[in-house]
Protein backbone atom coordinates (compact mmCIF):
# COMPACT_ATOMS: atom_id res chain seq x y z
CA UNK A 1 0.00 0.00 0.00
CA UNK A 2 1.24 3.47 -0.81
CA UNK A 3 1.42 5.66 1.97
CA UNK A 4 1.25 8.72 -0.25
CA UNK A 5 -1.47 7.95 -2.51
CA UNK A 6 -4.96 9.31 -2.07
CA UNK A 7 -8.22 8.03 -3.21
CA UNK A 8 -10.69 10.50 -4.55
CA UNK A 9 -14.34 10.38 -3.47
CA UNK A 10 -17.91 11.55 -4.28
CA UNK A 11 -20.47 10.92 -2.69
CA UNK A 12 -24.30 10.77 -4.18
CA UNK A 13 -26.77 12.52 -0.90
CA UNK A 14 -25.94 15.54 0.76
CA UNK A 15 -27.70 15.22 4.31
CA UNK A 16 -27.12 14.38 7.90
CA UNK A 17 -25.83 10.34 7.74
CA UNK A 18 -23.24 12.27 4.97
CA UNK A 19 -22.24 14.61 7.44
CA UNK A 20 -22.02 12.39 10.38
CA UNK A 21 -20.99 9.40 9.58
CA UNK A 22 -18.95 9.67 5.99
CA UNK A 23 -17.16 12.97 6.05
CA UNK A 24 -16.38 12.86 9.67
CA UNK A 25 -14.85 9.69 9.01
CA UNK A 26 -12.94 10.83 5.71
CA UNK A 27 -11.71 13.79 7.15
CA UNK A 28 -9.41 12.38 9.63
CA UNK A 29 -7.65 9.89 7.00
CA UNK A 30 -4.44 10.44 5.80
CA UNK A 31 -5.28 8.59 2.07
CA UNK A 32 -8.81 9.83 1.47
CA UNK A 33 -10.26 12.88 0.08
CA UNK A 34 -14.23 13.74 -0.77
CA UNK A 35 -13.48 15.68 -3.88
CA UNK A 36 -17.29 15.85 -5.06
CA UNK A 37 -20.99 15.90 -3.84
CA UNK A 38 -24.14 14.97 -5.95
CA UNK A 39 -28.03 16.09 -4.83
CA UNK A 40 -30.93 16.62 -6.68
CA UNK A 41 -31.16 19.86 -5.73
CA UNK A 42 -28.52 22.34 -6.98
CA UNK A 43 -29.11 25.80 -4.27
CA UNK A 44 -28.46 22.74 -1.50
CA UNK A 45 -25.87 20.76 -2.77
CA UNK A 46 -24.24 23.63 -3.51
CA UNK A 47 -24.75 24.85 -0.02
CA UNK A 48 -23.43 21.45 1.56
CA UNK A 49 -20.29 21.46 -0.45
CA UNK A 50 -19.46 25.34 0.29
CA UNK A 51 -20.35 24.46 4.20
CA UNK A 52 -18.05 20.97 3.81
CA UNK A 53 -15.17 22.31 1.63
CA UNK A 54 -16.12 20.25 -1.54
CA UNK A 55 -14.74 21.60 -4.28
CA UNK A 56 -17.19 19.83 -6.85
CA UNK A 57 -21.02 19.34 -6.76
CA UNK A 58 -23.44 17.60 -9.19
CA UNK A 59 -27.22 17.11 -9.80
CA UNK A 60 -26.45 14.37 -12.08
CA UNK A 61 -24.96 11.73 -10.55
CA UNK A 62 -23.77 9.76 -13.99
CA UNK A 63 -21.70 13.42 -14.75
CA UNK A 64 -20.03 12.85 -11.32
CA UNK A 65 -18.91 9.87 -12.09
CA UNK A 66 -17.65 10.46 -15.31
CA UNK A 67 -15.60 13.71 -14.47
CA UNK A 68 -12.76 11.66 -14.02
CA UNK A 69 -12.77 13.90 -10.50
CA UNK A 70 -13.29 10.44 -8.02
CA UNK A 71 -11.84 6.91 -7.77
CA UNK A 72 -14.65 5.93 -5.34
CA UNK A 73 -18.40 6.95 -4.38
CA UNK A 74 -20.54 6.71 -1.06
CA UNK A 75 -24.14 6.35 -2.33
CA UNK A 76 -26.06 7.40 0.23
CA UNK A 77 -29.90 7.77 -1.20
CA UNK A 78 -33.20 5.87 -0.91
CA UNK A 79 -33.45 1.82 -1.33
CA UNK A 80 -34.75 2.28 -5.05
CA UNK A 81 -31.54 4.63 -6.19
CA UNK A 82 -29.32 1.92 -5.06
CA UNK A 83 -29.35 -0.34 -8.09
CA UNK A 84 -28.99 2.29 -11.00
CA UNK A 85 -25.70 4.15 -9.07
CA UNK A 86 -23.95 1.07 -8.06
CA UNK A 87 -24.43 -0.68 -11.61
CA UNK A 88 -23.53 2.23 -13.60
CA UNK A 89 -20.44 3.55 -10.50
CA UNK A 90 -19.03 -0.36 -11.55
CA UNK A 91 -19.44 0.42 -15.16
CA UNK A 92 -17.60 3.32 -14.78
CA UNK A 93 -14.55 1.58 -12.56
CA UNK A 94 -15.25 3.20 -9.16
CA UNK A 95 -14.77 1.31 -6.04
CA UNK A 96 -18.44 1.85 -4.12
CA UNK A 97 -19.41 1.83 -0.60
CA UNK A 98 -23.29 1.51 -1.27
CA UNK A 99 -25.92 1.97 2.32
CA UNK A 100 -28.10 -1.01 3.28
CA UNK A 101 -30.10 -2.61 2.39
CA UNK A 102 -28.24 -2.69 -0.72
CA UNK A 103 -31.15 -3.49 -2.78
CA UNK A 104 -34.70 -3.17 -3.28
CA UNK A 105 -35.01 -6.75 -3.46
CA UNK A 106 -33.19 -10.32 -4.13
CA UNK A 107 -32.55 -9.93 -8.57
CA UNK A 108 -30.82 -6.48 -8.06
CA UNK A 109 -28.58 -7.36 -5.17
CA UNK A 110 -27.75 -11.01 -6.49
CA UNK A 111 -26.82 -8.43 -9.94
CA UNK A 112 -25.04 -6.23 -8.49
CA UNK A 113 -23.10 -8.90 -5.90
CA UNK A 114 -22.33 -10.74 -9.60
CA UNK A 115 -20.88 -7.00 -11.42
CA UNK A 116 -18.64 -6.22 -8.33
CA UNK A 117 -17.10 -9.94 -8.42
CA UNK A 118 -16.40 -9.59 -12.30
CA UNK A 119 -14.68 -6.20 -11.86
CA UNK A 120 -12.83 -6.59 -8.99
CA UNK A 121 -13.59 -3.65 -7.42
CA UNK A 122 -13.61 -2.92 -3.59
CA UNK A 123 -17.03 -2.52 -2.32
CA UNK A 124 -19.13 -2.48 1.47
CA UNK A 125 -22.10 -2.67 2.36
CA UNK A 126 -21.73 -0.75 6.20
CA UNK A 127 -23.57 -2.98 8.50
CA UNK A 128 -22.62 -0.26 11.46
CA UNK A 129 -22.65 -2.65 14.11
CA UNK A 130 -20.28 -5.46 13.73
CA UNK A 131 -17.49 -2.56 14.40
CA UNK A 132 -18.57 -1.66 17.88
CA UNK A 133 -16.76 -2.59 20.70
CA UNK A 134 -19.12 -4.79 22.28
CA UNK A 135 -20.39 -6.53 19.03
CA UNK A 136 -16.74 -7.78 18.37
CA UNK A 137 -15.89 -9.41 21.81
CA UNK A 138 -19.27 -11.02 21.65
CA UNK A 139 -17.94 -12.30 17.86
CA UNK A 140 -14.53 -13.58 19.36
CA UNK A 141 -16.06 -15.39 22.68
CA UNK A 142 -18.75 -17.33 20.16
CA UNK A 143 -16.08 -18.02 18.02
CA UNK A 144 -13.59 -19.25 20.64
CA UNK A 145 -16.05 -21.08 21.75
CA UNK A 146 -17.28 -19.78 25.19
CA UNK A 147 -20.92 -20.88 24.84
CA UNK A 148 -20.13 -24.21 23.32
CA UNK A 149 -22.05 -25.17 20.32
CA UNK A 150 -24.93 -22.66 19.56
CA UNK A 151 -28.15 -23.42 20.72
CA UNK A 152 -30.85 -20.04 20.84
CA UNK A 153 -29.84 -15.95 20.22
CA UNK A 154 -31.91 -13.39 21.16
CA UNK A 155 -31.76 -10.07 19.55
CA UNK A 156 -33.58 -6.69 20.18
CA UNK A 157 -33.56 -3.39 18.26
CA UNK A 158 -36.24 -0.92 19.86
CA UNK A 159 -36.14 2.69 18.31
CA UNK A 160 -38.89 4.87 18.10
CA UNK A 161 -38.46 7.07 14.37
CA UNK A 162 -41.66 5.88 12.83
CA UNK A 163 -43.73 7.34 15.87
CA UNK A 164 -44.57 10.84 14.85
CA UNK A 165 -46.61 9.39 11.20
CA UNK A 166 -44.77 11.73 9.33
CA UNK A 167 -44.30 10.82 5.28
CA UNK A 168 -40.90 9.00 5.16
CA UNK A 169 -39.23 7.29 2.30
CA UNK A 170 -38.38 4.22 4.68
CA UNK A 171 -41.43 3.67 5.19
CA UNK A 172 -43.01 3.67 1.20
CA UNK A 173 -42.55 0.45 -0.45
CA UNK A 174 -41.58 2.30 -3.97
CA UNK A 175 -39.22 3.52 -2.39
CA UNK A 176 -37.66 1.46 0.16
CA UNK A 177 -38.57 -2.24 -1.36
CA UNK A 178 -39.18 -3.11 2.84
CA UNK A 179 -40.19 -1.39 5.86
CA UNK A 180 -38.52 -1.53 9.49
CA UNK A 181 -37.55 -5.25 8.18
CA UNK A 182 -35.10 -3.85 5.80
CA UNK A 183 -33.59 -1.04 7.46
CA UNK A 184 -33.14 -2.06 10.92
CA UNK A 185 -33.68 -5.64 11.04
CA UNK A 186 -31.37 -5.96 8.23
CA UNK A 187 -29.06 -4.98 10.68
CA UNK A 188 -29.14 -7.56 13.20
CA UNK A 189 -30.17 -10.39 10.45
CA UNK A 190 -26.39 -9.53 9.57
CA UNK A 191 -25.06 -9.88 13.15
CA UNK A 192 -26.97 -13.02 13.35
CA UNK A 193 -25.32 -14.82 10.42
CA UNK A 194 -22.07 -13.06 11.22
CA UNK A 195 -22.11 -14.64 14.80
CA UNK A 196 -23.84 -18.17 14.30
CA UNK A 197 -23.54 -18.80 10.12
CA UNK A 198 -26.02 -18.97 7.52
CA UNK A 199 -29.89 -18.98 8.09
CA UNK A 200 -31.98 -21.87 7.09
CA UNK A 201 -35.22 -20.36 7.01
CA UNK A 202 -37.56 -17.54 9.16
CA UNK A 203 -41.10 -17.31 10.00
CA UNK A 204 -42.19 -13.62 10.17
CA UNK A 205 -44.49 -11.08 11.14
CA UNK A 206 -44.60 -7.48 10.17
CA UNK A 207 -46.34 -4.59 12.50
CA UNK A 208 -48.37 -1.47 11.32
CA UNK A 209 -48.78 -0.11 14.28
CA UNK A 210 -48.15 3.86 13.14
CA UNK A 211 -50.79 5.36 10.32
CA UNK A 212 -48.57 7.92 8.28
CA UNK A 213 -49.17 10.83 6.11
CA UNK A 214 -49.26 11.26 2.33
CA UNK A 215 -46.76 11.95 0.15
CA UNK A 216 -45.31 15.46 -0.26
CA UNK A 217 -46.97 15.23 -3.09
CA UNK A 218 -50.60 14.85 -1.54
CA UNK A 219 -50.57 11.28 -2.69
CA UNK A 220 -52.18 8.82 0.10
CA UNK A 221 -52.36 5.89 -2.28
CA UNK A 222 -48.96 5.01 -1.67
CA UNK A 223 -48.32 1.11 -0.14
CA UNK A 224 -47.46 1.78 3.54
CA UNK A 225 -44.10 -0.04 4.86
CA UNK A 226 -44.21 -2.00 7.92
CA UNK A 227 -42.73 -0.48 11.44
CA UNK A 228 -41.70 -3.49 12.93
CA UNK A 229 -40.60 -6.92 12.30
CA UNK A 230 -41.05 -9.97 14.83
CA UNK A 231 -39.05 -13.15 13.30
CA UNK A 232 -38.13 -16.52 14.37
CA UNK A 233 -34.76 -18.21 12.77
CA UNK A 234 -33.89 -21.31 12.24
CA UNK A 235 -29.78 -21.38 11.98
CA UNK A 236 -28.02 -24.56 9.35
CA UNK A 237 -25.92 -25.58 12.69
CA UNK A 238 -29.15 -26.29 14.33
CA UNK A 239 -29.39 -23.28 16.33
CA UNK A 240 -32.77 -20.86 16.80
CA UNK A 241 -33.03 -17.32 17.31
CA UNK A 242 -35.33 -14.52 17.74
CA UNK A 243 -35.02 -11.15 16.60
CA UNK A 244 -37.34 -8.23 17.55
CA UNK A 245 -36.95 -5.23 15.46
CA UNK A 246 -39.35 -2.04 15.51
CA UNK A 247 -39.42 1.64 14.82
CA UNK A 248 -42.68 2.56 16.80
CA UNK A 249 -41.22 1.92 20.41
CA UNK A 250 -40.56 4.84 22.99
CA UNK A 251 -36.74 4.87 23.43
CA UNK A 252 -35.77 8.09 25.16
CA UNK A 253 -31.71 7.66 24.96
CA UNK A 254 -29.52 10.11 23.45
CA UNK A 255 -29.69 7.50 20.29
CA UNK A 256 -33.42 7.18 20.14
CA UNK A 257 -32.75 3.34 20.21
CA UNK A 258 -31.44 0.28 22.89
CA UNK A 259 -30.19 -3.07 22.00
CA UNK A 260 -30.42 -6.11 23.79
CA UNK A 261 -28.51 -9.54 22.57
CA UNK A 262 -28.63 -12.84 24.42
CA UNK A 263 -26.53 -15.82 23.68
CA UNK A 264 -26.99 -19.50 24.91
CA UNK A 265 -25.05 -22.69 23.94
CA UNK A 266 -24.03 -26.04 25.31
CA UNK A 267 -21.43 -24.52 27.38
CA UNK A 268 -22.06 -21.07 28.45
CA UNK A 269 -24.67 -17.99 28.14
CA UNK A 270 -23.74 -14.49 27.00
CA UNK A 271 -25.43 -11.10 27.30
CA UNK A 272 -24.60 -7.65 26.15
CA UNK A 273 -27.31 -4.95 26.45
CA UNK A 274 -26.67 -1.14 24.55
CA UNK A 275 -28.46 1.71 25.91
CA UNK A 276 -27.31 4.33 23.67
CA UNK A 277 -26.17 6.42 27.03
CA UNK A 278 -23.52 4.81 29.22
CA UNK A 279 -23.80 0.98 29.16
CA UNK A 280 -22.05 -0.39 26.11
CA UNK A 281 -20.93 -3.99 28.84
CA UNK A 282 -21.49 -7.56 27.77
CA UNK A 283 -22.05 -10.57 30.85
CA UNK A 284 -21.24 -14.06 30.46
CA UNK A 285 -20.98 -17.21 32.26
CA UNK A 286 -20.26 -20.85 31.44
CA UNK A 287 -21.98 -23.78 33.17
CA UNK A 288 -21.52 -24.05 36.65
CA UNK A 289 -20.32 -20.79 37.39
CA UNK A 290 -23.67 -19.48 38.33
CA UNK A 291 -25.23 -15.87 37.49
CA UNK A 292 -23.89 -13.82 34.67
CA UNK A 293 -21.06 -11.68 35.75
CA UNK A 294 -19.20 -8.77 33.83
CA UNK A 295 -16.78 -9.30 31.24
CA UNK A 296 -14.90 -6.46 30.39
CA UNK A 297 -14.15 -5.88 26.77
CA UNK A 298 -10.47 -6.05 26.30
CA UNK A 299 -8.41 -3.23 25.22
CA UNK A 300 -7.38 -4.17 22.14
CA UNK A 301 -10.97 -4.34 21.32
CA UNK A 302 -11.79 -0.99 22.62
CA UNK A 303 -8.55 0.80 21.13
CA UNK A 304 -8.08 4.95 21.91
CA UNK A 305 -11.88 5.06 21.35
CA UNK A 306 -13.45 6.68 24.51
CA UNK A 307 -15.23 4.65 26.67
CA UNK A 308 -17.07 7.61 29.11
CA UNK A 309 -20.79 7.42 26.55
CA UNK A 310 -21.37 4.87 23.77
CA UNK A 311 -22.01 7.82 21.43
CA UNK A 312 -18.47 9.29 22.05
CA UNK A 313 -17.26 5.39 21.12
CA UNK A 314 -19.08 5.58 18.09
CA UNK A 315 -17.73 8.70 17.15
CA UNK A 316 -14.25 7.10 17.33
CA UNK A 317 -14.57 3.55 16.20
CA UNK A 318 -15.90 4.99 12.74
CA UNK A 319 -13.93 8.20 12.77
CA UNK A 320 -10.34 7.78 14.05
CA UNK A 321 -10.31 3.70 14.06
CA UNK A 322 -9.86 1.76 10.59
CA UNK A 323 -13.10 0.63 10.97
CA UNK A 324 -16.20 0.71 7.61
CA UNK A 325 -15.26 3.52 5.95
CA UNK A 326 -12.23 3.98 6.80
CA UNK A 327 -11.07 0.34 6.40
CA UNK A 328 -12.97 0.45 2.99
CA UNK A 329 -10.21 3.18 2.12
CA UNK A 330 -7.28 0.95 3.26
CA UNK A 331 -8.74 -2.10 1.29
CA UNK A 332 -9.29 0.14 -1.87
CA UNK A 333 -5.66 1.61 -1.50
CA UNK A 334 -4.16 -3.07 -0.72
CA UNK A 335 -6.34 -3.66 -3.81
CA UNK A 336 -8.40 -6.56 -1.61
CA UNK A 337 -11.96 -6.86 -1.16
CA UNK A 338 -14.27 -5.73 1.99
CA UNK A 339 -16.41 -7.05 4.43
CA UNK A 340 -18.88 -6.60 5.07
CA UNK A 341 -19.25 -7.33 1.27
CA UNK A 342 -22.00 -6.84 -1.39
CA UNK A 343 -22.13 -10.65 -1.51
CA UNK A 344 -23.29 -10.45 2.11
CA UNK A 345 -25.49 -7.55 1.43
CA UNK A 346 -27.25 -9.87 -1.43
CA UNK A 347 -27.37 -12.78 1.31
CA UNK A 348 -29.42 -10.38 3.69
CA UNK A 349 -31.69 -9.31 0.89
CA UNK A 350 -32.53 -12.61 0.61
CA UNK A 351 -33.39 -12.87 4.47
CA UNK A 352 -35.13 -9.53 3.79
CA UNK A 353 -37.43 -11.14 1.12
CA UNK A 354 -38.05 -14.55 3.04
CA UNK A 355 -39.38 -12.14 6.16
CA UNK A 356 -41.79 -10.15 3.47
CA UNK A 357 -42.64 -13.35 1.98
CA UNK A 358 -43.42 -15.40 5.40
CA UNK A 359 -45.53 -12.74 6.66
CA UNK A 360 -47.47 -12.55 3.58
CA UNK A 361 -48.07 -16.04 3.10
CA UNK A 362 -48.19 -16.98 7.24
CA UNK A 363 -45.68 -20.13 6.67
CA UNK A 364 -42.12 -20.76 7.42
CA UNK A 365 -39.67 -19.91 4.19
CA UNK A 366 -36.41 -21.36 3.35
CA UNK A 367 -33.80 -18.93 2.35
CA UNK A 368 -33.07 -21.29 -0.35
CA UNK A 369 -36.46 -20.09 -1.61
CA UNK A 370 -34.89 -17.17 -2.76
Amino acid sequence: MSEDKIINIGIVGPGFWTEAMYLAAFATHPNARVRAICGRSEQRTKAFAKEHNIPYSFTDYEKMYASGLIDAVVIVTSNKTHFDMTMKALDAGLHVLCEKPLAMNVPEANEMAAKQQATGLTCLVPFTYRFMPAERYIKQLVDEGYIGKPYFLNMRYYTGYAREGNYMWRFDLDEAGAGAVGDIGSHFMYLAYWYYGEIESVMCQLSYHIERDSRPDGNNAYQRADDGASILLQFKNGAQGVIVASAALYEDTPFGQTHHKEFHGSDGTLYTVNDWDKVQEVRGARAGEGMLKPLPIPDEIWGDARRDSVHNTYRDVFRNQDHMARAWIRDILEGKDSFPSFADGAYIQRVIAACQLSAKEGRRVLIDEM
